[in-house]
């Protein structure tokens, strides 16, 4: 029995679907436990149980967005922090999401992911031409990271199926392969700074080289949509790093299903606005928790009637 035919049994969808009284227990589907949505997911749980009157909400770790999405897909009551690319597949049912279309609602758009395609000095890899050869991991099974790697892989002039040996890790197992020089590089989509990576880059003896690859946007966007954008990683973010990692960036969003009742999502929307700074003491992406990031051209998915009119109040229109 496939992955979907056991979460859509009979009886399970229709059992699980999210109603007002359902909603009052949440889980929030975030990702690794070396990643940034794990610990900022954790933070959202918290803050939305302890100022939402009968909700109590939990982070469960998965494999990212894929994963978070097809949780969704089940019906039962989740929120999912993914990637808009991942997102718009789902809500395609493409992909990944072959034949299976997740009915999603935005929430809020939460802060920009940013590609690594990360080596160490001594593996030979400075260009992205140099992968070809090289033992590659291109993020864990479930994850959007695996998603937009095989694109920038593909927009870059590389075959991921000849021109690597391809491992299927987690940033925190591919940091690790590669300490043991079991892979020569690793691609991750992450919030900075991402602590796997901040790991790599404190370790005595070893040189962190962040691979340039901005480049390839344009053909990224040309195949799939304007869904990345060209962006910098800022020399100062990871220890080693001689200057500023020219790369692509997408929008993370927090996503529900579009059966999550009005209320709920109200109430989960203007709670983590109003509560933003216990979030931003969690992890400091939190920062760009941003109103004027609100806008249905920053997110390929509808966004849900209850933070439409959380938006509306604070004088934000988003059309439905």
């Amino acid at each position: 029995m496939t992955f979907w035919n056991r979460l859509l049994a009979p009886g399970v969808l229709g059992a699980l679907m999210v109603g007002s009284a359902m909603a009052q227990n949440i889980s929030i589907a975030t990702g690794g436990t070396g990643g940034v949505y794990y610990p900022l997911g954790g933070g959202m749980a918290a803050v939305l149980s302890k100022h939402v009157s009968g909700l109590q909400a939990t982070a469960e770790v998965t494999g990212g967005s894929v994963d978070n999405l097809k949780l969704i897909g089940t019906g039962k009551p989740y929120l999912g922090m993914v990637m808009s690319d991942a997102a718009q597949d789902a809500l395609r049912g493409v992909d990944k999401f072959n034949g299976n279309k997740v009915p999603l609602k935005t929430l809020m758009v939460m802060y920009p992911n940013r590609m690594h395609v990360v080596s160490i000095e001594g593996k030979g890899v400075s260009k992205m031409a140099d992968l070809k050869g090289k033992r590659v991991s291109t993020g864990a099974p479930g994850s959007a990271t695996e998603v937009m790697a095989f694109r920038l892989i593909e927009a870059a002039g590389l075959d991921k199926d000849k021109d690597m040996k391809r491992e299927r890790l987690s940033v925190a197992e591919s940091v690790n392969a590669l300490k043991d020089g079991k892979i020569d590089a690793f691609f991750w989509v992450g919030g900075l700074p991402t602590a796997a990576v901040t790991d790599l880059a404190n370790t005595p003896g070893t040189k962190i080289k962040m691979i340039d690859h901005a480049d390839a946007v344009a053909a990224m966007n040309k195949k799939y949509g304007n869904l990345y954008i060209e962006d910098v990683i800022d020399k100062s973010i990871y220890k080693g790093m001689e200057a500023d990692n020219k790369q692509a960036t997408v929008m993370n969003i927090l996503v529900a299903h579009e059966n999550l009742d009005e209320k709920t999502a109200y109430n989960i929307v203007k709670t983590v606005f109003e509560k933003k700074d216990e979030l931003v003491a969690v992890h400091k992406e939190a920062i760009n928790f941003r109103l004027d990031s609100q806008k249905a051209s920053a997110s390929p998915i509808p966004f849900h009637p209850g933070a439409i009119r959380y938006y509306a109040e604070k004088g934000i229109k988003i059309a439905p």
